[in-house]
């Protein structure tokens, strides 16, 4: 169903577009690093939260995409457009509710999650969490319709406002933190701003006549009660296991910010440079949703899952050549951030050892994917939530507290937690046709 050159059309964005995005946050985090120590551990708090409510939101996008690129794949437009203005109110309703509980909750939230840290970081935290909270819905309509778009196979037109929305954040960043002194506040600013002028954007973009599948009239958002329940059959499953991931992730957070200040600085670092590994991966699976829901639709299984390996292997050659580097050049990326010397040895461990850990990641992350797309939310959740909680939480503390590693014993949970994954999924891949062939 699809050429070489449609695939690169589809792909090549992406992973420009994961490029700038990690870029951006890296960036983040070294401006707010200039403030000192404190807002980096503010900062790395709330953005755990952040990115619970970023990945709830994304896994709706991604129910709202397959169930889109199926409707195309039977060549369905009419229905497809349908779906896609359920999606917007999907994800437009939940952002808005999230963004009034933030705001009510804002330092009791952040008290009862992280617990009793150092003044300077909650205050840093508080505000950086009450700004940053009012650019959610316009996150949420942003990635709803870059959903769209690539269930259309048109990833340009999210990397252009992608582009765009970063630029405005990082000379925001730039003008607010070192110009105006604003500390975090100049950071978590232009996230809103940005975040706000990427969602016109995109609104106006999505409405083009050219487009396959566009909103342009408000009857689309009327409730659909049938197409609703074939976006949360996914978006559910999807948003309990992105959920309840970032949720074990901000349980771990909680766990390394007992460790110290400079625990949660180095930790917060690590997470921020490994996070260009993961490049790959995301932006390859991001455009399987759509190539394997196509495929689906169509009744082409063979060739949703031969896509599937073919990414797979090309995920691994870039892999090779990336965490290559990182682990190479850890010392001279750590040294960037101006940490304090016990800060900057434990960032520097965690990142090689990551970098090694990363020849599992594809298979444990990459592979679940095509699952979603073929309509096996369900079991992946359920194997995504049971090994984080099981695996990556128990195996973390009890390298903490009874072996007594430090940090780097939240990762070392990690990796175990990746194994049984690429284990449980790799297996589950093998029956993909039997399963998908049910469905398209």
């Amino acid at each position: 169903m699809f050429s070489r050159k449609q695939l690169i059309k589809l792909l090549a964005p992406l992973i420009i577009e994961q490029i700038m995005t990690v870029l951006v946050g890296m960036v983040d985090v070294v401006m707010v690093a200039a403030v000192g120590e404190a807002a980096v551990s503010g900062v790395s708090l709330v953005d755990s939260i952040s990115i619970l409510i970023i990945q709830i939101m994304g896994a709706m996008a991604t129910g709202g995409a397959v169930v889109c690129s199926q409707y195309l794949g039977k060549e369905d437009s009419k229905e497809a457009g349908r779906a896609a203005g359920q999606l917007v109110l999907v994800t437009l309703l939940m952002a808005l509710t999230v963004t009034v509980v933030a705001l009510v909750g804002n330092r009791h939230l952040l008290r009862g999650i992280f617990g009793a840290v150092e003044q300077s970081v909650m205050d840093n935290a508080q505000t950086y969490f009450w700004i940053t909270a009012l650019s959610y819905p316009f996150l949420g309509l942003y990635n709803a319709c870059a959903a769209l778009f690539r269930s259309m196979g048109n990833s340009k037109v999210s990397m252009f406002t992608s582009f765009v929305m970063n630029g405005i954040n990082i000379i925001g960043n730039a003008i607010c933190v070192f110009g105006l002194k604003m500390g975090v506040a100049g950071v978590a600013l232009p996230t809103l701003i940005s975040r706000v002028i990427a969602a016109a954007m995109m609104m106006v973009l999505i409405q083009n006549r050219h487009n396959t599948i566009r909103l342009n009239s408000l009857k689309v958002l009327i409730p659909d009660i049938r197409l609703i329940k074939s976006i949360l059959s996914i978006g559910i499953p999807g948003g309990l296991e992105s959920g309840m991931f970032q949720f074990g992730k901000i349980f771990l957070q909680s766990l390394v910010s007992s460790l110290g200040t400079a625990s949660i600085a180095s930790y917060a670092v690590a997470c921020n440079l490994v996070t260009v590994l993961y490049l790959p991966g995301n932006a390859l699976g991001l455009g399987l949703i759509t190539i394997v829901g196509q495929c689906v639709g169509a009744g082409r299984i063979g060739e949703a899952k031969q896509y599937s390996k073919a990414l797979i292997a090309v995920n691994y050659g870039i892999l090779a050549v990336v965490s290559t580097a990182m682990f190479v050049g850890s010392s001279q990326l750590v040294a960037i951030y101006n940490l304090s010397p016990q800060a900057a040895v434990m960032a520097k461990e965690m990142i090689m050892a990551h970098s090694a850990a990363m020849i599992i990641w594809p298979l444990a992350f990459t592979i679940p994917h095509s699952l979603r797309a073929s309509l096996d939310a369900r079991f992946t959740m359920t194997i995504s939530v049971f090994s984080m909680w099981v695996f990556r939480i128990g195996f973390a503390y009890l390298f903490v507290y009874i072996f007594q590693t430090g940090v780097i014993g939240v990762w070392y949970g990690m990796f175990i937690d990746w194994i049984f994954r690429a284990a449980v999924f790799v297996w589950r891949f093998w029956g993909f046709e039997k399963r998908a062939a049910s469905v398209g």
